[in-house]
């Protein structure tokens, strides 16, 4: 992912604004804009700026030259957890968010995030694209500090998060059905096209006072959906491992050059958004004032293209997962071509935005992050080293050790087994220098015994600090019956349970809470039913069963009286003996 972030000299904006007439937003309001672009699923080396030989990205490779690039910037090995420690400058299982789906990529309410620190500061807030942190009340974007959102469901297009809605017949990434402020509109176009179009409106708009855009990409996320005239861009022969640098763990000989061709072309659609976007702060006078921000949330797909050499993909706590470009330009303030070579992370980007910005820290926030104003501007005198944690695994809860990264300056200890549904318990240590081995080649946990108990002591205090504040057992309850939301859609994206899947035979439930007594319509929405049955219907000890027949999609109860209060919500099919979850429960009062 990538994130441009747009911030103003404060001095200089005073001069800029007396002297002139037209002075843009954040100009005359003496504060800095702020816009943040992530992209998702891009690797580390699928960047002309980062060593890639055939993918054109010019627009990116030129905001990289001009501003400074952050060498050893790191983010979590998947989206959700990337985006809780970018919103709040916090680790992610402080926030709740554990993982990118079945409800466990929603974050607490009583988070604070970037845009409700800039709001509360006077800027005019936005987001475009992809939020992955909840998709109904209280936790959509709109409800943490965005004021005008155009977003998608869930983690991303073509996933049980969409709504139930048309598909194009070239795929969700066309015309797709999106989220304005709230409700469900139906847009034209290629998806990262669209979501670019509207940031483009929102910083050239006219408005007073500054702006925080956040721009966040689906793409190059799969399904790998791109209008032919970038997918078709690459002959096969732009896949030979041979035109690759072969340093560290070098591109696989056997890929599919077609699916790469897809991917390639994604980014590329993402570099002409990215040089769209900056055009119009240059023809609106912001550029110089402007601070931007690029990153990636994780590392790319397990594709077996080109990763810089880094080993694994996403998904993996290895650099090839969770080791990312970062650039940030701010021509009125930051010397262009600068490299940062200390560790960092996402979780020190709130922080910064906020320093560069004059922006004070309310005082109920306590960021792990820390600013790297001081990098950006060149001040290294007194920074110190740091220990920085990542882990990501599937489960409603965090597991100790598994699948984790703890990451000095140059010393990194690794323990990458678990990472899937399941993990046997049994932990593999590994140490790299990564001074002297930053593809992580060489294991010195048998030579350096020491230094291995030494940073796993670390992480064992990390690990007991960042989940003591959280009962995983209590996640964030989806809100039924608030005035602001209305109808209530429930996915398979967000439900719980031990049955809870994305497969067709998933059953599982939603954890909520009804605001006030509520008489609502409840609609289920499910595959064709191959088979007469009864869809059941329950909630806070209220259960509605209807009969069903084969070949039925839907089922509407009418005037069902919910009481106040916690409770799980759950539609089911039943056919005698086997039972089935509905794909949507909808609630309209």
């Amino acid at each position: 992912m990538r994130a441009l972030i747009v911030v103003a000299a404060m001095a200089l904006v005073s001069i800029v604004a007396a002297s002139s007439p037209c002075a843009a937003s954040g100009e005359a309001s003496g504060r800095p804009n702020v816009v943040l672009i992530v992209t998702d699923d891009q690797g580390f080396g699928e960047l002309g700026a980062t060593g890639n030989p055939v993918i054109r990205t010019p627009h990116i490779d030129r905001l990289a030259s001009q501003g400074v690039s952050l060498t050893l910037f790191h983010v979590m090995p998947v989206c959700s957890p990337t985006r809780a420690c970018l919103m709040t400058g916090r680790y992610n299982y402080r926030t709740g968010v554990t993982d990118t789906y079945l409800g466990r990529s929603m974050m607490h309410h009583d988070e604070t995030t970037l845009a409700e620190m800039l709001a509360a500061a006077g800027y005019r807030t936005g987001i475009f694209g992809k939020w992955h942190l909840g998709d109904n009340v209280p936790m959509r974007a709109m409800d943490r500090g965005f004021q005008e959102s155009l977003v998608l469901n869930g983690g991303g297009l073509a996933q049980p998060g969409d709504p139930p809605a048309p598909v194009d017949e070239r795929g969700a990434y066309f015309n797709p059905t999106l989220r304005r402020n709230g409700r469900w509109v139906k847009t034209r176009g290629y998806v990262s096209d669209v979501i670019t179009d509207a940031a483009v409106e929102f910083v050239g708009r006219e408005a007073g006072g500054p702006f925080f855009a956040y721009l966040a990409f689906n793409a190059p996320h799969s399904p790998h959906q791109v209008p032919d005239e970038y997918g078709k861009r690459h002959a096969p022969g732009d896949f030979d491992a041979a035109r690759y640098p072969r340093a560290g763990n070098p591109m696989a000989a056997k890929h599919d050059p077609r699916m790469l061709g897809r991917v390639y072309g994604m980014i590329e659609n993402i570099d002409d958004n990215v040089g769209r976007l900056l055009a119009r702060l240059d023809e609106r006078g912001l550029a110089r004032d402007t601070i931007v921000v690029l990153f990636s949330d994780n590392g790319c797909q397990d594709h077996d293209g080109f990763n810089a050499g880094l080993r694994g993909w996403k998904g993996t706590t290895y650099e090839g997962g969770i080791h990312q470009f970062c650039f940030v330009r701010w021509p009125a303030r930051l010397e262009q071509g600068r490299k940062v070579d200390r560790v960092a992370a996402a979780i020190d980007l709130a922080p910064t935005l906020l320093d560069l910005c004059g922006v004070p820290k309310p005082d109920r926030v306590a960021f792990d992050g820390r600013s790297l104003a001081p990098l950006l501007r060149g001040d290294r005198a007194d920074w110190p080293d740091r220990t920085l944690f990542f882990q990501w695994h599937r489960g409603d809860a965090p597991e100790r050790y598994r699948a984790f990264a703890a990451r000095s300056q140059d010393w990194k200890l690794v323990q990458a087994r678990g990472a899937g549904e399941s993990w046997d318990g049994k932990a593999a240590f590994q140490l790299f220098d990564m001074k002297d081995d930053p593809f992580e080649q060489h294991d010195l946990a048998a030579r350096e015994p020491g230094r291995v108990a030494r940073m796993k002591a670390e992480y064992d205090a990390w690990f007991d600090d960042v989940t003591r504040g959280r009962n995983y057992a209590e996640p964030p309850r989806i809100a039924i019956g608030s005035p602001s939301e209305n109808p209530v859609l429930l996915t398979r994206q967000d439900w719980r349970g031990r049955g809870a899947s994305w497969t067709k035979d998933g059953i599982g439930h939603w954890e909520v809470d009804v605001v006030a007594p509520t008489r609502c319509e409840i609609t289920m929405r499910f595959a064709p039913a191959k088979e007469g049955g009864d869809a059941v219907f329950s909630c806070g000890g209220v259960t509605e069963r209807r009969p069903i027949r084969a070949g039925e999609t839907a089922c509407t109860l009418p005037g069902v009286s919910l009481p106040a209060g916690p409770g799980r919500l759950e539609g089911r099919l039943e056919f005698g003996p086997r039972t089935a979850g509905v794909h949507y429960v909808e609630a309209r009062f």
